[in-house]
């Protein structure tokens, strides 16, 4: 092949491809920009690689002046590859400046997480009580016997103890009842702590996870928040309890919240009340309460001829479903960001 043979291809080659470059500008077409430089630059089949395969037939005086100009032909393809990209987007190309952002567009707001409607209520809820003079406490998840169940007046023989009632773990408990420790089943276990290591008068407030072995339902699951509240002081009344309770209900579910107090057991309150609230035309509990009972006083070395006190544990979310009018408590912990999104 003679060198004006081997020239002219080159020629032509850088022709074709600066019209099939053009187009891809003109048309602002990625698509056609991308099969231009496979079509022409490709590695394997692109046609400079088939124009190469001439310059073995030139002749070897030649070679040294058509290796120069394959070189340049090969820089000026890449050129042409560039200048359309940019201008296609949004830089400037043979054919000039192609716009592709239009700044006249609405911006994209970024995407926000949003706190969890159970972690607002634990929130409003600790406001709430810190107004009426609760300091917030907190307690360990994973609870021995003594604290879970002896301290609090449950006795070894107490089905609150069984085993399809909590979840124990392979861990040694203390305490004279023995057994595994377990992952609390009330957050009451941090009255306990808080009496033993602090002398009355006594007002606290803890919220926190509790864990029971309960068949999950609308109302119920296997894990949810308790708040605990706990005063400790002379000549403190059930009066006193029914008092907090009715201001902090109407305080978080708004004053025309209706709730009653039903006669129940618990073994570390006496007397002992149920919790009630009115929602959607019935009655649902949302919680116990009542006197602390005086071996529960006795327990932590307190003195129950000098001092009383009352204890309530309240679900939180219950709360929560009936301020917000959430029907089903499995939506708290299904993890839909649409749903968690409303709050």
């Amino acid at each position: 092949m003679s060198l004006n043979d081997f020239i002219k291809q080159l020629d032509d080659l850088v022709e074709a491809a600066s019209h099939r470059f053009e187009d891809a500008i003109k048309q602002v077409d990625k698509e056609i920009l991308e099969e231009t430089r496979v079509e022409y630059l490709g590695a394997k089949s692109g046609k400079l690689k088939e124009v190469q395969k001439g310059l073995g037939q030139v002749s070897k005086e030649d070679k040294p002046v058509a290796g120069k100009r394959f070189n340049e032909v090969k820089n000026r393809l890449e050129e042409l590859f560039q200048s359309a990209a940019d201008a296609i987007t949004g830089g400037s190309g043979k054919k000039g400046k192609v716009e592709a952002l239009d700044v006249t567009l609405p911006g994209k707001r970024p995407r926000l997480g949003h706190i969890h409607p159970i972690t607002q209520t634990i929130d409003e809820l600790k406001d709430i009580m810190g107004r009426l003079g609760f300091s917030a406490v907190e307690g360990p998840e994973i609870e021995d016997d003594w604290h879970n169940f002896e301290a609090l007046n449950i006795p070894l023989e107490h089905p609150a103890r069984d085993p399809l009632d909590n979840f124990y773990l392979n861990v040694a408990s203390t305490g004279t009842g023995g057994g595994n420790q377990l992952l609390r089943s009330q957050t009451s276990t941090v009255q306990i702590r808080v009496m033993e290591n602090n002398k009355p008068p006594i007002r606290i407030v803890s919220l926190g996870r509790v864990y029971r072995p309960d068949e999950i339902d609308a109302t119920h699951y296997a894990m949810f928040h308790q708040i605990e509240g706990l005063l400790v002081d002379t000549n403190v009344t059930m009066a006193d309890l029914k008092y907090v309770l009715r201001l902090f209900a109407s305080s978080y579910l708004g004053h025309d919240v209706e709730i009653r107090f039903r006669p129940s057991f618990f073994p570390f309150t006496e007397p002992s009340v149920e919790v009630d609230m009115r929602w959607q035309d019935t009655w649902l509990e949302f919680g116990g309460a009542g006197m602390v009972d005086p071996n529960v006083l006795k327990a932590v070395g307190y003195d129950p001829e000098e001092v009383t006190g009352f204890a309530f544990g309240l679900g939180v979310e219950r709360l929560c479903m009936r301020r917000h009018g959430i029907n089903d408590i499995r939506y708290l912990y299904d993890s839909n960001t649409k749903f968690l999104a409303q709050f």
